[in-house]
Formats: structure tokens, C-alpha cells, sequence
């Protein structure tokens, strides 16, 4: 395992992510739902398409017949055929990585026909991610983080040493609210726009969701909990852009094996200009 290090993982990855971001792009107008997950209460958790199978599927393929060792957890492991060939889905010692994959982040976007979608893939260690890149097909763009040096983002035309510094600087003022915060929002909606994703959530109208946070258009975002798939993985490559990211308390986001069921607690992920305020609002 020594010498497969995050970097080596991403850019191994890399030419095949691209592929299905073209494939999920080509595909979404002639999409349709398949059973949905069982999820609870999550009508977003619970969305499923051929695409996430397929987008699994070819990594897995990949994680497989390059890094035969690998670790690998993917959104739809307990659907996944391949699930079985792995050595585990569990986060390791040091250095024993774990990859991890949400194949379309924001699956009842996409069936709906947004264009905010993302394939996000992370390498994690015991403690921390490693390194996360995230793709928007939709957008022909990507995003990539390496732990301690640093975000970047470039077209999907671009390898990962063509990519520039992602050097966020929002002058939005406008607050996503993820699922179960929705009662931090009358607070908040006195100096800011708020999103409530409960509740504004549109399959007619595209609203902005916490990739938005990648480009700007957010200048902060509190969620229930931190997925490592998914949010926890976008909060990583804001961390590395410069952003702020505690826990709802103020804490440092603790390590990752000390969490249960692969996710992170509450988030908040945020410019320094509004932190302050968001963690205000997090502990009135």
C-alpha cells in the first residue's frame, strides 16, 4: 500500500471519471427513476437512477484491476455486485486508504434535469480525507483537494497539474440550510437570503445546493451532518480553499473514526466574515 498515495489514486481515476461525466450528461434527458432506496424520511437520499449503478460500476472496475488492495465504499455497495471483491468498506489503520464515492451527488436534481450534479470521490485516512475531487458534468467542470496543499479547479479538458488554485472569495450573501436546520432560518434571515433546502426545493426551478459553495454563489452552509461521501467531502475542499469549517459548536471536526455510519457530525462551512454569525445562530 505504500506506494499508492492519494495523488497517484485521483490521477489513475481521473480519465475514467471523466467518461462518466460524459455518460451521465448524455444519458439525463432519457432518464428514469428506478425504486427508490430505502432512505426514511430523506426524499433526496432516497432518489436512484441507472446512473449511479453505472458510475459505481466503472469504478469500481477500475479500483479493482489497478489497486487490487483497495479499500472502497460506494453509495450503492449493498446494490453493487462488485461489493464482495473488495478487501473492505471500512475505514483503515494510517495510510490504508479508503475511497469513497457518491456516483451522482444530487440524484433527484438530476432526475429533475438540474445542472447542479456532481460525481464526488474521496481518499480517506483514519483521521482525515486525504484528497477529494468533485466533477460537475453538467458544467465541465472539476474540483480537487490534496490534503495541506491546497484546492483547485479546472475544465474537464484539463489534467490535474493544469488546474489552477481555487481561491473562493464570496461576496454573496446568501445561506444554504440543509435538511433539519430549517429552524436556524428566521435568525438568519435578517442579514441574509436563505435557502432552506426542506423547503425551497423545486423540481421546476433549479435552486442553488451546497455545491454552489465551490463557486461562490454561497457564502455559507450549515448542515445536520457531514456525509463522508458527499458534504463532508465538499466541506474538505473548502477547508483547503481557505474557508472555515467547525462543527455546529465551534469544535474542530473530529476525527473520522471516531464517527458512526460514515458521516461527520454537523457542519458549518463558511468565509470568515460570516462564520461568526453562523455559529451564533448554531448555539442560540
Amino acid at each position: 500500500m505504500s506506494t499508492t498515495t492519494p495523488r497517484l489514486i485521483l490521477e489513475t481515476l481521473l480519465p475514467h471519471l471523466k467518461v462518466a461525466a460524459a455518460y451521465a450528461h448524455q444519458i439525463q434527458s432519457r432518464l428514469t427513476a428506478l425504486p427508490d432506496k430505502q432512505s426514511g424520511d430523506n426524499f433526496f437520499a432516497a432518489a436512484l437512477t441507472d446512473a449511479d449503478l453505472a458510475i459505481q460500476n466503472l469504478v469500481e472496475v477500475v479500483l479493482i484491476s489497478t489497486f487490487p488492495q483497495i479499500r472502497f465504499y460506494g453509495e450503492e455497495h449493498e446494490q453493487s455486485r462488485n461489493t464482495k471483491y473488495f478487501r473492505s468498506i471500512e475505514l483503515g489503520e494510517q495510510n490504508d486508504y479508503l475511497v469513497t464515492l457518491d456516483p451522482i451527488d444530487g440524484t433527484r436534481f438530476y432526475l429533475d434535469g438540474h445542472s447542479n450534479y456532481q460525481i464526488i470521490l474521496g481518499v480517506l485516512n483514519t483521521d482525515d480525507f486525504e484528497a477529494v475531487i468533485a466533477i460537475s458534468p453538467a458544467q465541465n467542470i472539476y474540483f480537487y483537494a490534496l490534503r495541506g496543499e491546497g484546492a483547485f479547479q479546472g475544465t474537464l479538458e484539463m489534467n490535474l497539474e493544469d488546474c489552477t488554485p481555487l481561491q473562493v472569495t464570496s461576496d454573496s450573501k446568501t445561506i444554504l440550510l440543509g435538511l433539519g436546520m430549517s429552524d436556524l432560518a428566521p435568525a438568519l434571515k435578517q442579514q441574509y437570503q436563505v435557502i432552506d433546502i426542506a423547503s425551497d426545493y423545486s423540481s421546476d426551478i433549479q435552486i442553488t445546493n451546497l455545491n454552489s459553495i465551490l463557486t461562490g454563489h454561497l457564502c455559507g452552509a450549515m448542515i445536520k451532518s457531514g456525509n463522508f461521501i458527499d458534504s463532508a467531502a465538499l466541506a474538505f475542499l473548502m477547508k483547503e480553499a481557505g474557508w472555515i469549517v467547525t462543527t455546529l459548536d465551534g469544535s474542530k471536526v473530529p476525527p473520522l473514526h471516531t464517527c458512526k455510519n460514515y458521516k461527520l457530525p454537523g457542519l458549518i462551512v463558511a468565509t470568515p466574515s460570516v462564520y461568526q454569525h453562523l455559529l451564533e445562530a448554531a448555539m442560540s
